[in-house]
């Protein structure tokens, strides 16, 4: 059978997984009584609930006399890493763009690696249902960028389908009228346009891990394209270290996609993407062979962690009433499977303590991390991201990323004051009749905690994007803290309404009345830029004289709300966040109000 190995790539939210779905579905692939979920491929619980893909998927569905290999790739910039490797995997992607926001920042990320691994595009124009859309301005976006980054001759000559693959109708023709239901053009341009899998039937095995995944039963996978000759079950081969160095093994287990499923198979052969099982600690990059012929490929580029999270064991005094998971060995345990999964993660332990340094791609990236361990059942504490600062020829530097931000045109002055405030340089705007466009260059350092602000700015209605750049070197000053101080408990015990009443008018409170707060637990945000200490467990005195408004009911403000990621997003380098299977709280690094304060006046002082 004919193959072809195609990635889909876009911007975040411009419909790869519903796209895939479709083409699930239109190929014939399902029973006509198997019922097809929306965005199938997206397995996980927090990506269903989020609506965004954090790991790529790989399936394969049969059209005519074609087998074609699909890799749903993520669009948020934090798992970005994930798009560059499966570029060695496939020999032609469908690069999709939304008919209405037309090109974004990742778009241009992921175009470039594209391009890069010289991977032929054909484009896909979607949401062509969209009030206001525009597909021939998106298409001529599309053909700048590939301008822009010096695409060769060749692709500049792309082909493009029109699609609205939330109703499962695609054409050839920009017009909406012209939509019919099912994917054939788009089946037919990927047959048609995209070459055959470049490699060799025979000869020796030679097979690249592009990417890991890990089962409790095999360990660690290694999945990759056969680049040469056939793989079996129970053969030994030797993988070529990305240290040079080799290790012999013997296949244990070979895994193959098709639809939903993954099956165990026997053999494979050049073209096929396969799991491959049987080396404990394979990484992304090496390379298995025959071992009568040990031939190492170019190694792969891993994109660095950019941003850092102490995470450490629950200190706070309700540690261990929530969560069933909560010492140091089962959280370094649960660390250290991640990273064995996810290649763009590393994990140090702090000496002498119970704490580890993790590193990651972005606050989105460790923040997954964090709410999949409090699903778990875990209670730990977690500090404000930090930026990795690294030496580059004795200069300390930082990273650095492109930032776009499409916003209504009430809000333009708002969002610019506060990205000045956050040393953001600006490049370029572009002014709607309703909307302006505006494309930043700003200190990753700058972006912690300026989405949850960028919301509340914008009132829900800006769009925001960014993307790694590179590193320069550091800014002076303190970007990104916070400006403004909080409302600290000084009491341990439940929470009043008399106290509250008594507090909230300091500023805006984060609690109700009857919850169990802490000593140094952080209830509320000042109006001021101090911290202010204060009881909200107080109770009123009880006396014998009867008051003339006893019946009056308390009125409270409706407290904030904040997430897990507006948690992290908020707190400031001497805070934590204690996460629990049922809580998120903020809270000081040192709970007790007297040593606090001295700490702070030492502190001043230097």
């Amino acid at each position: 059978m004919k193959m072809r190995n195609v990635a889909i790539i876009a911007h975040v939210d411009h419909g790869k997984t519903t796209l895939v779905n479709q083409l699930l579905k239109c190929s014939g692939t399902f029973r006509e009584n198997e019922k097809l979920e929306d965005r199938a491929m997206d397995s996980n619980a927090i990506e269903r609930e989020r609506g965004i893909t954090i790991l790529a998927k790989t399936t394969s569905v049969k059209y005519k006399d074609f087998k074609i290999n699909i890799l749903d790739t993520p669009g948020h910039a934090d798992f970005g890493g994930e798009v560059e490797r499966i570029m060695h995997m496939v020999d032609g992607c469908l690069l999709l763009v939304d008919a209405f926001e037309g090109t974004m920042p990742q778009t241009r990320f992921v175009l470039k690696k594209a391009i890069e691994a010289n991977v032929k595009p054909v484009i896909v124009i979607n949401k062509v249902d969209r009030p206001n859309a525009n597909p021939q301005k998106a298409v001529d976006e599309v053909l700048n960028l590939f301008i822009e980054l010096g695409a060769p001759d060749e692709f500049l000559d792309f082909k493009v389908a029109y699609t609205s693959a939330l109703n499962g109708t695609s054409s050839l023709d920009p017009s909406p009228s012209s939509q019919k239901p099912g994917m054939d053009p788009i089946f037919d341009l990927i047959v048609n346009e995209i070459p055959e899998p470049q490699v060799e039937q025979e000869g020796p095995l030679q097979l690249q891990c592009a990417l890991l995944d890990y089962n409790d039963y095999v360990g660690r996978m290694g999945i990759g394209r056969i680049q040469r000759g056939t793989i079996k079950v129970g053969e030994s081969v030797t993988c070529a270290r990305l240290d040079g160095t080799t290790k012999n093994f013997k296949i244990l287990k070979l895994i193959g996609y098709y639809g939903l499923k993954k099956s165990e198979i026997e053999e494979a052969s050049a073209g096929e993407i396969v799991a491959v099982a049987g080396l404990p600690d394979i990484n992304v990059g090496e390379t298995i062979c025959a071992t009568s012929n040990v031939e190492a490929l170019p190694p792969l580029h891993i994109d660095e962690p950019t941003l850092q999270m102490t995470f450490g064991t629950n200190s706070s005094p309700f540690s261990g009433k929530d969560g069933k998971l909560l010492t140091a060995r089962q959280i370094e345990d649960r660390l250290f499977k991640e990273a064995q999964k996810d290649v763009s993660l590393k994990v140090t332990r702090v000496q002498n303590s119970e704490t580890w340094v993790v590193s990651g791609r972005g606050e989105l990236h460790l923040g997954i991390l964090i709410e999949n361990m409090r699903r778990e059942g875990f209670e730990l504490e977690v500090s404000r991201p930090q930026v990795i600062i690294k030496e580059i020829d004795g200069q300390k530097c930082e990273p650095y990323e492109d930032l776009s931000v499409e916003v209504p045109n009430d809000f333009v002055g708002d969002v610019m004051t506060s990205l000045a405030s956050r040393d953001a340089e600006l490049i370029d705007m572009d002014a709607g009749d309703a909307n302006t466009k505006i494309n930043y260059i700003i200190p990753s350092r700058g972006l912690i905690g300026f989405v949850t602000n960028f919301l509340t700015l914008t009132k829900g209605y800006g769009i925001i994007a960014h993307t790694f750049k590179e590193y320069r070197p550091l800014a002076t000053g303190k970007i990104g803290e916070r400006q403004i101080g909080v409302l600290v408990a000084t009491e341990t015990g439940q929470s009043t309404p008399y106290a509250i009443q008594h507090v909230e008018e300091r500023g805006v409170m984060f609690i109700y009345p009857g919850e169990q707060i802490y000593e140094g637990m952080i209830v509320g945000e000042n109006k001021y830029d101090t911290d202010l200490s204060v009881n909200v467990c107080q109770t009123k005195n009880l006396t014998n004289q009867r008051s003339a408004n006893k019946d009056q009911t308390v009125v409270l403000k409706s407290p904030r709300k904040m997430t897990l990621e507006a948690c992290l997003d908020y707190i400031n380098s001497d805070e934590l966040v204690e996460v629990t299977p049922n809580f998120f709280r903020m809270r000081k690094r040192i709970l007790n109000d007297a040593m606090r304060k001295k700490w702070e006046a030492r502190n001043k002082n230097n």
